[in-house]
């Protein structure tokens, strides 16, 4: 059976900022170069470009003999112990890319290492190289690198004399650690952050303003109605916009599709400059046949099933509502996926009660009942910040001082 050496490393400029990685493979015995690979991928953080290395790695590992035993050599210690299982995987950008690596070839076949960022100058060097192809608006190509004479040291094999341990993963049970330390969806940490992880992705949450049912505090899900601001709505929307404007802060809008959502985000993205996008993970919870009715008329017809919603986050609504576990689970997805695409950013979600409150609990690691003990006004804003390692922060909670 072939063995290979894969060497990869990543980079970002800023982190996060502009980012890019190299990738060696070689022939474990002889130490011959037998693929190089860099690309520029735009803004990202060092950990995701590291891991978009040890991907394209695996993946030319894979390319030229996808029985081959492979041996990967990085110097980030996040994805050597992440791979191995001995660390979970945290963060939303990471979590796809570790199940994805896990997957390119069978765990049993993939063995990995840490090694000092001096011992992987040659995909290090590939990885600046891109970085620089990329500053000049131009594509990393292999005939114009000059990485491997500028790095040429023969490499140790595996197991060499003065080789920092390899942390080794085989069989059955090594495999499925791998899959699960891929997979795992960890608590973060609690403590201080970090001194490099750059800017977080943060989510201003804008509840919508006011629409002719608010006041009179009935159930508008996405399965009613689909009301849209009243009088009163627009000009809270209108008073939202003035405020961040002033913060100028924002840098992109993003909102429910329900119409109440959209046309408090129209307002605003008119004000600032912007564009709006719709995401579906954003809309309210539907509750069943609820919809419309005050909570006392829906105690009087469904006093059953209104006891077992307050009582479990798994109780639906009547009449094929949805429930808060699976509200969650929306947007749990949601959050996952606009963190990737406006990492270090600050955006505006325009959005509804239960959404809010669940990006809330969901930061704070609070249970599902924490939804009925915060109060959220219309038009009010609040914020979570989501930094590189995983962590949460709530920085703003039902601010309707703009409304005074």
């Amino acid at each position: 059976m072939r063995e290979f050496i894969v060497e990869a490393d990543g980079g970002s400029r800023g982190n996060p900022g502009p980012a890019g990685y190299g990738v060696v493979v070689r022939d474990a015995a002889t130490g011959e170069t037998l693929a190089e690979a860099a690309e520029y991928i735009g803004f990202a953080t060092n950990n995701v470009a590291e891991y978009r290395g040890l991907l394209a790695g695996l993946t030319a590992a894979r390319a030229l003999d996808p029985e081959a035993r492979v041996h990967v050599r990085m110097d980030s210690k996040l994805v050597i112990e992440q791979m191995t299982g001995r660390w979970k995987v945290k963060h939303p950008l990471i979590k796809p890319l570790a199940a994805e690596a896990a997957r390119v070839l069978p765990p049993e076949q993939v063995t990995y290492e840490w090694i000092p960022r001096e011992r992987n100058q040659h995909a290090d060097r590939l990885a600046n190289e891109a970085m620089d192809a990329g500053k000049r608006g131009e594509q990393w190509s292999p005939s114009a690198s000059r990485a491997e004479l500028d790095t040429r040291t023969p490499p140790e094999p595996p197991g060499a004399a003065g080789e920092v341990q390899a942390v080794e993963a085989t069989g059955a049970g090594a495999a499925a650690a791998d899959v699960r330390a891929a997979q795992a969806v960890a608590t973060p940490g609690v403590g201080w952050a970090g001194p490099d992880m750059g800017a977080p992705a943060t989510f201003v949450l804008l509840r919508h303003g006011e629409t002719p049912l608010t006041p009179q505090k009935r159930f508008s899900g996405s399965g009613g109605s689909d009301p849209s601001l009243s009088a009163v709505g627009r000009d809270q929307a209108e008073r939202v916009a003035a405020a961040l404007a002033r913060r100028g802060t924002v840098q992109a809008v993003v909102a429910s599709p329900l119409a109440r959502a959209r046309e408090t985000a129209g307002i605003v993205a008119a004000r600032l400059g912007l564009d709006v996008s719709v995401d579906d993970g954003l809309r309210e919870t539907d509750f069943g046949a609820w919809e419309g009715l005050t909570f006392g008329e829906v105690r009087e017809r469904y006093p059953e099933d209104l006891d077992a919603w307050l009582s479990s986050p798994d109780a639906e609504p009547t009449g094929g509502g949805e429930s808060f576990a699976a509200t969650a689970a929306r947007v749990a997805a949601a959050r996952d996926k606009l963190i990737a695409a406006y990492a270090g950013r600050t955006v505006l979600l325009v959005t509804h009660v239960t959404p809010i409150k669940t990006f809330v609990r969901l930061a704070l690691g609070a249970p599902p009942e924490a939804l009925f003990r915060m109060e959220l006004s219309a038009a009010s804003l609040s914020a979570v910040a989501y930094y590189a390692d995983g962590n949460a922060s709530v920085r703003l909670f039902n601010d309707t001082s703009h409304l005074r």
